[in-house]
């Protein structure tokens, strides 16, 4: 059972899940195929991995490239992340525009992206794991990003710690979108 929220970007929801608590800690669970289903939500994933990031890092922003693109399906496990999406759909009546909320393992939240949008992360905690589902799997070939603070979002972090990769994409304003929006109204 979960609460399926809408965000200001078409397709993109932020999943609030029942969290069971006690005095053992607590019981979340992220995904249920039937409700998934009945939502009209991606019931399929190719891969599940993780990232372990300390306080201060920022990931992202990422993507894959047609035809590898994929639905990501991301929660933190551990600590508390600043977590961000941009759209970059031609088309879309948010093209360029972000969405960012908090996730944490708290709150158990967790972001559902469609295809087309670059994700990123700010670990606002000691230590974050964030896990992510994909629908299609890891291409190197196909792997892409736009400049972490190229896009308007207001990150928490002054001076972040970054791959060299994350600050060798280029910005939003120089990314040649392959992305093409399609309304489900």
């Amino acid at each position: 059972m979960f609460e399926l929220v809408h965000t200001p970007i078409a397709g993109c929801y932020e999943i609030q899940p029942r969290v069971l608590s006690d005095q053992r800690g607590c019981f979340v669970k992220t995904f249920h195929r039937a409700e998934f289903a009945a939502r009209g939500l991606q019931l399929d994933f190719d891969e599940e991995y993780y990232s372990v990031s300390h306080a201060g890092v920022i990931r992202g922003l990422h993507f894959q490239l047609p035809p590898m693109d994929h639905v990501k399906l991301v929660y933190c496990v551990s600590g508390e992340v600043f977590d961000a999406v941009v759209d970059l759909r031609l088309g879309s009546p948010t093209y360029g525009q972000s969405f960012s909320s908090t996730l944490s393992a708290s709150h158990g939240n967790g972001l559902y992206i469609p295809k087309g949008l670059a994700h990123g992360f700010a670990v606002t905690s000691e230590l974050a794991i964030l896990t992510y589902k994909v629908a299609t799997a890891y291409s190197p070939t196909h792997d892409a990003g736009i400049l972490w603070n190229s896009a308007g979002i207001a990150w928490p972090i002054a001076d972040p710690i970054l791959s060299s990769r994350d600050q060798s994409f280029v910005s939003l304003s120089h990314f040649q979108s392959p992305f093409h929006f399609q309304s489900h109204d």
